[in-house]
């Protein structure tokens, strides 16, 4: 029992170590993986994943928020491309969440908008 409690100790600590807060974020990355794995590797208050099996060519998509107003929209593409925009007001979010066309919504709504940060890259961790 005692080792129990120690190895469950040590993993919340371990955890703590690796993990931080997402208001601490910095506001330019200099890479899209560095953007993924910081995002990754922080908490947020709201994160969600959307059913994307539907669509034609967005193969997965993530969003991550810490305020639960504005937030990072991470997705995958069948060509094997991975994009993050920062800055998505969850209400966007929810829109594209519960579209029935994902990829029809994310180009009349997100693609080249005004939406801070894009990062392209044909590696996903």
């Amino acid at each position: 029992m005692k080792i129990y409690f120690f190895s469950l100790g040590l993993l919340i600590i371990l955890n703590a170590c690796h993990s931080q807060n997402c208001n601490k974020l910095p506001q330019r990355f200099i890479s899209y993986e560095q953007a993924l794995s910081l995002v990754q590797r922080s908490t947020f208050n709201i994160y969600e994943t959307a059913n994307t099996s539907n669509s034609s060519w967005i193969t997965s998509a993530k969003y991550y928020s810490c305020d639960g107003a504005t937030g990072f929209f991470i997705y995958s593409t069948n060509k094997g491309y991975h994009y993050i925009h920062s800055g998505v007001p969850v209400s966007i979010w929810k829109a594209f969440k519960y579209a029935s066309s994902k990829g029809s919504y994310y180009d009349r709504n997100i693609k080249n908008k005004s939406l801070a940060l894009h990062y392209k890259s044909n590696k996903f961790n």
